[in-house]
């Protein structure tokens, strides 16, 4: 039999979200356990350069920040284990989650901090400049910034890749958008947005061959026609995927409502409460709008919230 584990609280996931619930329950006498998951500290941690962050004036790296959280987390008294849960049971009063090592906990509140992965195109360069840090990125929103005065390019054909497309314009000589249908999958309004902006290039039916690069950043793409096969060359020094993100949430869809995407959804609005009482979300789990590390942040603090009310309701 499994050894059985008791906690008032019981966080699930690392990230912006899941370190500051730790900060805010173990500072309210919870004694939090964190379960840090398969990436510790979240899509962050592929994040070279973090300028967007409040506090920090010259700028800090990712990985960098979230050794920083989980410090922080640890200063109050949390429990932050390396591993992940596996399996959960949200039926009874008591909420049942089953960790990697074979622990089985019983917690009290559990707070869903489990995040979003970007989708990529899985190409080996592509992932090399990833890792690298030199040029591949899934938010024009975080890096866009760097790509100041240069030129990009913008994989995907949806609402998110136009809108990320015309956020780049704004700060890009150039933006040439690969698109691998003959239309986009986006809205009427936001293609036409992009079809308008003049230093934005549309190339249809075209997929990514390979992202190019010096061995240190990008230097641009060899991208190929689908119809006519014809490659061609396309020069940048950033490379921007857009082709959506998928939530990490499947082991708990038999328990917790999840929208048609797989993103949980809030029970009320303005909170962080799921359809389970005494179960929560923070961060990307819940978030497709704003997918930003400030934001996952703050939601963590309401999660924390939220947990510590509860738990006074209960007469804890």
């Amino acid at each position: 039999m499994s050894e059985i584990e008791k906690t008032k609280c019981l966080i699930i996931g690392s990230g912006p979200a899941g370190y500051t619930a730790a900060i805010y329950a173990a500072r309210a006498e919870m004694k939090p356990m964190l379960y840090q998951g398969m990436q510790p500290g979240g899509q962050l941690t592929t994040t070279n350069e973090v300028e967007n962050f409040p506090g920090y004036p010259d700028g800090i790296t990712g990985p960098e920040m979230m050794v920083q959280l989980e410090a922080q987390a640890k200063r109050f008294g949390s429990d932050i284990r390396f591993g992940f849960i596996t399996k959960v049971d949200f039926s009874g009063d008591i909420h049942k989650c089953w960790a990697d090592d074979g622990k089985e906990i019983h917690a009290e509140t559990v707070i869903i901090s489990t995040g979003a992965s970007a989708m990529y195109l899985g190409l080996e360069s592509e992932q090399k400049y990833l890792k690298l840090g030199g040029g591949v990125s899934a938010c024009a929103v975080c890096d866009g910034f760097f790509y100041k005065g240069q030129e990009t390019i913008i994989v995907g054909a949806g609402d998110s890749a136009c809108e990320e497309a015309h956020y780049l314009s704004k700060l890009c000589t150039k933006v040439t958008m690969l698109v691998r249908r003959d239309e986009f999958r986006a809205s009427k309004i936001m293609a036409e947005r992009v079809k308008n902006t003049e230093n934005i290039e549309i190339m249809f039916n075209t997929e990514t061959e390979e992202v190019l690069g010096d061995g240190q950043g990008v230097t641009g793409a060899r991208v190929k026609n689908n119809i006519t096969g014809e490659e061609t060359i396309v020069n940048a020094t950033g490379f921007f995927v857009a082709i959506g993100h998928k939530p990490n949430t499947d082991i708990f869809k038999e328990f917790i409502d999840l929208d048609e995407t797989g993103y949980i959804k809030y029970a009320e609005p303005g909170t962080s409460h799921t359809n389970v009482p005494g179960v929560f979300v923070s961060g990307d789990a819940a978030d497709k709008r704003y997918r930003q590390a400030i934001t996952a942040a703050g939601t963590g603090c309401m999660g924390a919230l939220d947990a510590e009310k509860y738990l006074a309701g209960k007469g804890h």
